[in-house]
């Protein structure tokens, strides 16, 4: 029979590994909001009087300490990129339970340093070890949901911890403004102690749980694997369908014998290059939509450049926030329904065009008009509204889904270290960049996120309803020498893990007399003979790496 963890197995053991990804993803999302409305306590500026950009300090002091200011927020960045660096080194190694494990322990550590700062150097090292922890989580939480969901709900499950993130800066928000009433340091000292509090569940909890069974089997632990599929899918271990689950996995493994480093840098039939580029660059146009100029400053925004009092300032930062989380939850219904494309391209056209609102109203903004004031805070809602349904929880999906199980950690690590370094440089020049040239910082980001729509259409493939192992399939018929074909050959190619979902819940139901899930019921389809189904001319090209298309299907039938 299958293996409990914690006493649990199918639809709940599943909810329990998402619950606790999530939490991580909450602490992810508390550590980048809580920041943005203590920079401007007053306790906090006598604290570190380096980083007061407020308009009481003279104008020549302004713009050093707005540069200071940029380097101390931002250095969280620089060790989450160093964080998702070393998980490229140790990750496979490891394993993803143990890489969580201990990148909680460095985020408890880093809180303490930061919460107990009296001096600007003390709270930067605190910044960079908690995001170095921070790194180790983000690099290997998505993964670690990918490989355990089933690929009908992979997607629900990561937007709920995409709309965890907003949950963590909702909370963050909520918690800097009650601690805004706070006599004494304790108003931004403890809103910084608090992240340890979801740290130590995940360092308690994550061990307990199983290992992501696809990194069982690129070890060689056959049995072991089965028993972590047999008890997600709540099935005997000797189930036809994990037998056959499992062999899947192994061919793919054996036909990608190489494991290194290096190998994301190949050409070869798997396209480990193309897919990491594709990996990299969508976790680099998340942070370059300009999102974390919003999240890391909204307090200062709200008060220094639209000109709200810093009671309001907190109060509407922290129903920004709120609005954020809520507009979040709209991707998690959307995600397997319309599919990854249709919401990049669309956050990214609402993004661009609630940017450019920005530009135009923040300007009047500081010109004191009062009226524009209260619609720049409102295209402030807008454009969370769209990043937050297009490309919030996105960038932790898609880069786990399009690379390959053999360079699934290194590749990972990668991207999100591109996440990272683009974050830092977001981070660092918003505030140099506001005071000097203003409203206009807007306009720049307005213009990035319309450069994304075409992007996104020509050369991002759709992943929607796929096995990890199909995408591996659409990536082997592609030509390396033109990467936008891919996104046709996955629009023609049939989506045969169907067939995989109807045996799996047919033997569920045999075994245990129950109902399938929700899940299921919603992605059910009917079987479809695809093979006259002609693939676009460009995947003719890749016929000289393996396979035809239509051996493929014989095969997997």
């Amino acid at each position: 029979m299958a293996r409990k963890y914690l006493g649990l197995r199918g639809r709940a053991l599943n909810l329990a590994v998402a619950t606790i990804a999530g939490l991580g993803f909450l602490l992810f999302g508390y550590d980048q909001g809580v920041m943005g409305s203590l920079l401007t306590l007053d306790t906090f500026t006598s604290t570190f009087p380096s980083m007061d950009v407020s308009n009481r300090v003279p104008a020549a002091d302004r713009a050093h300490n707005s540069t200071i200011q940029g380097v101390a927020v931002s250095l969280y960045e620089v060790g989450c990129m160093f964080g998702a660096i070393a998980t490229m080194v140790i990750g496979d190694k490891i394993g993803r339970r143990k890489t969580i494990f201990i990148g909680s322990i460095l985020m408890i550590i880093g809180t303490a340093i930061q919460c107990s700062s009296f001096s600007l150097s003390q709270f930067i090292v605190g910044r960079i070890v908690t995001g170095f922890g921070n790194g180790f989580i983000t690099a290997t939480v998505p993964m670690w949901q990918s490989e355990c969901a089933k690929a009908e709900a992979r997607g629900q499950l990561v937007m709920v911890e995409g709309a965890l993130i907003t949950g963590g800066i909702a909370l963050s928000y909520w918690i800097d403004f009650a601690f805004y009433f706070v006599p004494g340091q304790a108003d931004w000292r403890f809103p910084i102690a608090f992240q340890a509090v979801f740290a130590i569940i995940v360092m308690c909890t994550v061990l307990e749980l199983p290992e992501s069974p696809r990194w069982l089997l690129k070890k060689g632990h056959k049995e072991e694997a089965a028993l972590v599929f047999a008890s997600l899918a709540d099935v005997p271990a000797d189930s036809s369908v994990i037998v056959e689950q499992v062999d899947e996995i192994k061919a793919t493994l054996t036909s990608e014998s190489r494991s290194s480093f290096r190998e994301i840098f190949t050409f070869t039939k798997e396209k480990h290059f193309h897919r990491t580029m594709l990996a990299f660059w969508n976790q680099v146009m998340q942070q370059i939509t300009g999102a974390n100029l919003i999240i890391y400053y909204a307090g200062s925004i709200y008060e220094n450049s639209i000109g709200l009092s810093p009671l309001n300032a907190k109060i509407v930062a922290a129903c920004n926030g709120t609005e954020y989380f809520l507009a979040s939850w709209v991707a998690f219904f959307t995600i397997e329904r319309l599919g990854r494309r249709k919401l990049m391209i669309g956050g990214a056209a609402g993004q661009a065009v609630s940017m450019a609102i920005l530009t135009g109203t923040a300007y009047l903004a500081d010109q004191g008009n009062s009226k524009a004031g209260i619609a720049a805070a409102v295209f402030l809602f807008v454009f969370n509204t769209f990043f937050g349904i297009g490309w919030l929880g996105m960038t932790w999906l898609y880069p786990a889904e399009i690379v390959s199980l053999q360079v699934r950690a290194p590749a990972n690590g990668l991207s999100t270290a591109g996440n990272w370094v683009s974050n830092f440089l977001v981070v660092m020049i918003t505030p140099v960049a506001f005071n000097s040239i203003g409203a206009y910082t807007y306009l720049i980001f307005a213009a990035i996120n319309a450069v994304m729509v075409p992007t996104v259409y020509f050369f991002y493939p759709e992943t929607s309803g796929r096995s990890l192992e199909e995408i591996d399939e659409i990536f082997a018929h592609s030509n390396s020498w033109t990467p936008w074909d891919v996104v046709g050959i996955a629009k023609h190619m049939p989506k045969h893990h169907t067939e995989y979902i109807e045996k799996r819940d047919e033997e569920a139901r045999e075994t245990n007399g129950r109902r399938r899930s929700p899940f299921d019921e919603d992605n059910e389809k009917p079987s479809v003979n695809y093979r006259d189904q002609n693939l676009p001319d460009s995947a003719s090209a890749s016929e000289s790496s393996g396979s035809t298309y239509g051996d493929r299907v014989d095969n997997k039938r």
